[in-house]
């Protein structure tokens, strides 16, 4: 494991307005697929590839988020929460939650996503990007969904990420980061990444990977009534 990577931040301050009604009184990383909430399928990958400390973000119905997994223990982790009044989105979220990611390089993973990407192999990645001397980012990139054809970025063969070109990829949810992108970012204030992915891009310092395996975006009701009977039929 990655001498440098041991903490994470799962994203769980969404309202999830495509899942009502299901999110009027359940936050959407509760609802469950395959006898498990989503977010702890995340949080069990995570502390099975050495993560030590996870950071999970929330503002909806977050009460019941911290009440249904506690401080982490059972999964051999440390939780730490960070309450958010108002969701701040994601770049916004990393700011307010800082003082408890600590300093350094760290992976953070949208809490509706369910996959089976191995959080290990990050970890040569992560080392890379510490010792650079200005920050950086690495994002996995799955294959475009039906749902989004056109992509995010492109992946070059040289492995750093363009906003133009081909082949574009989409961006699966799953980075690294280098906590010094953020610490100019006054926390409460609501700041989405896209920005910081512009600049890290234009400055050639985010590279990105392809990951192919199983990886889903829950994002409907439909979709995750299909996800669970799919995992049920699998048990």
């Amino acid at each position: 494991m990655s001498q440098t990577l041991n903490t994470a931040m799962i994203f769980a301050a969404g309202r999830g307005e495509r899942m009502r009604p299901l999110t009027n009184s359940c936050p959407k990383p509760l609802l469950e697929v395959g006898g498990k909430p989503l977010i702890v399928w995340q949080i069990e990958r995570l502390a099975a590839a050495g993560i030590q400390t996870i950071v999970i973000n929330h503002a909806w119905l977050g009460e019941q988020i911290e009440d249904a997994l506690g401080d982490g223990s059972r999964w051999g982790v440390e939780l730490r929460y960070s309450a958010e009044t108002d969701a701040l989105e994601t770049a916004g979220g990393i700011a307010q939650a800082l003082h408890l990611i600590g300093r350094g390089v760290f992976i953070a993973v949208s809490g509706d996503v369910f996959c089976e990407f191995d959080y290990a192999s990050l970890g040569e990645r992560a080392d890379k990007l510490a010792s650079r001397d200005t920050p950086g980012m690495h994002l996995v990139m799955v294959p475009n969904p039906p749902f989004h054809p056109n992509g995010d970025f492109a992946l070059r063969e040289d492995g750093l990420l363009a906003i133009d070109g081909a082949p574009r990829h989409t961006f699966g949810n799953i980075g690294l980061y280098d906590t010094r992108m953020f610490h100019d970012l006054t926390p409460g204030t609501r700041r989405a990444l896209t920005p910081y992915y512009r600049e890290t891009i234009a400055g050639r310092r985010a590279t990105g990977e392809l990951y192919v395996g199983r990886w889903e975006n829950v994002g409907t009701p439909a979709q995750l009534d299909a996800l669970d009977r799919e995992l049920r039929a699998q048990a």
